[in-house]
This record gives structure tokens, C-alpha cells and sequence, in this order.
């Protein structure tokens, strides 16, 4: 299937979560805020929440500071 991922097409396998896409992405356990067709995905659903063909994601790393 393919998604829009940071706004390019990205193909992967049909049925994956968020959380298998963060792995694919070297991402895993990291400190990420994942938007999902412009609603954010709570890092508890990351593994529950299914992709779609179409859907639009966007992975922002979060960056701390002072």
C-alpha cells in the first residue's frame, strides 16, 4: 500500500501499524509524535492503530530544551 509519509510517497506492506512503521524507520522507542490524517496518535494506540492505503503521515521527533 502506499501512505504519504512527511509529505513523499512511501509504499509498505498492507496492514501495518504505526508502531511497525516506526520500526522500519529506525524510530522505535523513540521520542516521536506520530499525526495521522491530521489527528494525533497517542504512543499507547501506536501498535493498535492500523494504516490504510492513502492515510497521511507525519513523524515529528521531539526535541527538548531550556
Amino acid at each position: 500500500m502506499r501512505i504519504q509519509l512527511n509529505g513523499e510517497p512511501y509504499e509498505l506492506p498492507a496492514g501495518e501499524s504505526v508502531a511497525a512503521l516506526l520500526g522500519r524507520l529506525e524510530l522505535a522507542g523513540r521520542r516521536v509524535a506520530v499525526e495521522l490524517n491530521l489527528d494525533i496518535v497517542p504512543r499507547s494506540q501506536h501498535e493498535s492503530t492500523q494504516l490504510k492505503d492513502g492515510d497521511q503521515v507525519e513523524v515529528v521527533h521531539a526535541i527538548g530544551g531550556g
